[in-house]
Order: structure tokens, then sequence, then C-alpha cells
């Protein structure tokens, strides 16, 4: 994996990885915070900013990691 590590980020960061990963946080981390601060959030009131920001980092965060690997491996056993 460390030989690896410049091609991962660069993949990881390309455009075609980066928008969809974009758009699964958005799907996602939306699901999120109404499931877990639909009422604060509605109600302007005890919102926790911080788990907000993370509902939607994390799914990020998976779905780049997730597509870097897997097309990383794709491009291996080509």
């Amino acid at each position: 994996m460390p030989n690896e590590m410049p091609g991962f980020w660069r993949l990881a960061f390309s455009r075609r990885i980066a928008t969809n990963a974009i758009k699964v946080s958005l799907t996602v981390g939306t699901i999120l915070n109404a499931i877990n601060q639909g009422a604060a959030i509605l109600h302007w009131s005890g919102v926790s900013w911080w788990h907000v920001a993370l509902n939607y980092i994390t799914p990020y965060c998976v779905a780049t990691w997730s597509a870097t690997r897997n097309e990383l491996g794709r491009r291996k056993d080509s």
C-alpha cells in the first residue's frame, strides 16, 4: 500500500470520484441529519453543528475511499 499512496490520492481527488462522493455525501448526510437532528434543525434549537458537519464528511470519506480502492484493484487486475 505505501507505493500506491501517490496514485491513491491523485485518483481520490479525480473529478469522477469526487463528484460521486459529493452526491453520496449530500444524500446520506441529509438523511442522517434528518434522522438524528430533525426536530432540532426544524426549530433551530440545540442543533449540534459539529454533528451536522460530520454527517456529511463521513459519507464523503467512505465513498471516496471505497471508490478509490475499487478502482486501484480493478487497474491492478487488468
